[in-house]
């Protein structure tokens, strides 16, 4: 059971991307665009996809949301 994901997001076209493909697997997630925290985090780019609390860039995170079975709520 996946406990918490997180998707550090400014909005941009690849947030975007990500976003869609978590709405459209049914995975529930928190949308964070806190500059401030995404710096302590050491997040450089975005998106960045935190599933219990690994942090996945672009490429891993659509990787991860592929491999997730459609019912996932």
């Amino acid at each position: 059971m996946i406990k918490m994901v997180v998707l550090y997001s400014t909005g941009c076209p690849k947030c975007k991307v990500l976003e869609k493909k978590l709405d459209m697997k049914g995975i529930q997630y928190q949308k964070n665009n806190s500059v401030m925290e995404m710096v302590s985090l050491g997040i450089t780019q975005v998106p960045v996809l935190q599933v219990e609390g690994k942090l996945l860039d672009f490429a891993d995170a659509t990787t991860w949301i592929n491999q997730q079975r459609s019912d996932c709520k």
